[in-house]
């Protein structure tokens, strides 16, 4: 197995119950996993099914996996642990090892529902009363009415919760339609539609920071703030997910079901407590505010090489890459546009928000003075694991004479004493589900509010741009943003831990 160079994690003593670092009590939970054995599993869920097992935050679980693979108990630990040795975050001692591997078992889905059934209810028996139910569909999009109406089959949707993964839906039309089969089953306050983005701390940092401080609330609206970017190239290509990547898109793929989730945190009006009902209500406001997406204000892109990819189509028309400017038409945002950006290939992976301030008079300055000549005042998110903030805004140059630079302040949970307290984003929506807090999961009007707004779009699609790999994207993405520029690449780079 791969070397394990993680964090070590000093887990409660084995062997006894610890209590919880906060009073909310979580009933015992069986987690069915379907699509156990895929590449999300792998990298993200069952490590982080490892760390919530072993850790005080969550409930006592048990773990069924089943997929189309024909695994045992025992083939599935052995996938189970080279997952965690190769993506975990976190070290785990053969003693806890073993105690993970004990809530774990699979059953393949060919043996049929009543073999899921079976080997749930034994898991609910190693629980005890008051046992609840946990859902995880980590499967492609098309596969979900079949495994829900398994779900129905084994008779497992009493007590239950399910997680459905992105993109739901292609369109308005299959969104809707959607959303009917799954509501034949299941509630939509069983439903958590997930979005792993909404999971990250600095994600949910621009609530505190929105609307915990005096300082940024009265100037977040029109009057104060030019507009706003949200930017998340990545470096990678297609990892095998051509079949999946050629009937999607980057904009299906990336924009619906993450940047305009981020995109509501930023506009959202105050809600009216810091509760999921609330939130989700003001979330959906937003959303219902959104002007219809103008293709003209759309630059679609593909990377040069993509035709010649296994898997994809000779004269595919795929977008790899998109980047669009957004308009939400109420009172507070009237006239500040929002520009999306994201892509395969790209120079870097990051993924940040931007917001850019208006510009102060710049008279009494001397001309040559270095005011206004690295663009407006920004405070800016990083959405990496790290969570970081910066503050940039211009500062007098020490010596003589009036020369301006362009200063930050930077702020990363890293510098805290409570870094080991952060949650991987999977780990913290897993979680949320089981506490049944829908607070960053999506409604089923979010989503159809979403892709009536992109019909647009849809319906006429410009054509796309070739760029090369390695670039920002192709050049149309400098008339789409003018007058302004995109921030990345970053004008300065981020400090690291002291």
């Amino acid at each position: 197995m791969a070397e394990i160079t993680a964090q070590t994690i000093a887990y409660p003593a084995l062997g006894s119950r610890p209590s919880r670092r906060d009073a909310e009590h979580i009933d015992p939970h069986v987690v069915t996993l379907f699509g156990a054995t895929g590449d999300l599993a792998r990298r993200k869920l069952l490590p982080g099914l490892a760390h919530l097992a072993l850790s005080e935050l969550a409930p006592d679980i048990q773990v069924v996996g089943t997929s189309l693979e024909e695994f045992d108990d025992a083939s599935f630990r052995a996938f189970a642990r080279q997952a965690i040795t190769e993506f975990g975050t976190h070290t785990l001692s053969e003693e806890q090892w073993e105690t993970f591997a004990a809530k774990l078992c699979y059953v393949p889905q060919s043996a049929g529902p009543e073999a899921l059934a079976a080997a749930v209810e034994q898991a609910e028996a190693a629980l005890g009363p008051d046992v609840r139910r946990l859902h995880y569909l980590s499967v492609p999009p098309k596969a979900a009415l079949a495994v829900i109406t398994m779900l129905e089959d084994a008779k497992l949707v009493e007590r239950s919760r399910i997680v459905m993964e992105k993109p739901f839906g292609t369109d308005l039309e299959s969104a809707v339609a959607l959303n009917a089969e799954v509501h034949q089953t299941f509630k939509e306050s069983q439903v958590f539609r997930i979005d792993h983005f909404l999971g990250k701390e600095a994600a949910q940092n621009i609530l505190a920071f929105r609307f915990a401080n005096g300082l940024f609330e009265p100037i977040w609206n029109r009057n104060f703030i030019d507009h706003v970017q949200i930017d998340i190239p990545e470096q990678l290509g297609l990892d095998r997910r051509a079949g999946f990547y050629e009937s999607t898109g980057a904009f299906k793929d990336m924009v619906v079901t993450h940047l305009f989730q981020v995109l509501a945190f930023v506009a959202m009006e105050p809600p009216t407590a810091l509760e999921p009902r609330a939130i989700s209500e003001e979330k959906n406001k937003v959303f219902r505010s959104m002007l219809p997406i103008n293709p003209a204000e759309v630059v679609r892109g593909q990377y040069q090489g993509y035709r010649r990819e296994d898997g994809v189509a000779r004269e595919s028309d795929t977008e790899t890459f998109i980047a669009m400017k957004v308009a939400i038409d109420n009172w507070r945002w009237a006239g500040v546009p929002f520009y999306l950006r994201t892509g395969k290939k790209m120079a870097e992976g990051q993924r940040i928000i931007s917001i850019a301030f208006k510009e102060a008079p710049k008279s009494m300055f001397p001309a040559g003075s270095g005011v206004g000549s690295q663009g407006p005042d920004h405070l800016t998110f990083d959405l990496a694991d790290e969570s970081k903030v910066s503050l940039s805004f211009y500062g007098k140059r020490p010596g003589p004479g009036m020369r301006l630079d362009k200063l930050s302040m930077q702020f990363s949970t890293h510098d805290t004493e409570r870094a080991g307290d952060v949650l991987e984003a999977y780990e913290r929506l897993i979680l949320d589900a089981m506490r049944g807090d829908r607070t960053l999961f999506t409604t089923a009007e979010g989503i159809e509010s979403l892709w009536e707004r992109s019909m647009p779009l849809l319906d006429d699609p410009p054509e796309v741009k070739m760029y090369p790999p390695g670039s920002w994207g192709p050049n149309a993405i400098h008339q789409l943003i003018a007058p302004h520029a995109w921030r990345l690449p970053f004008e300065r780079a981020w400090r690291g831990p002291r």
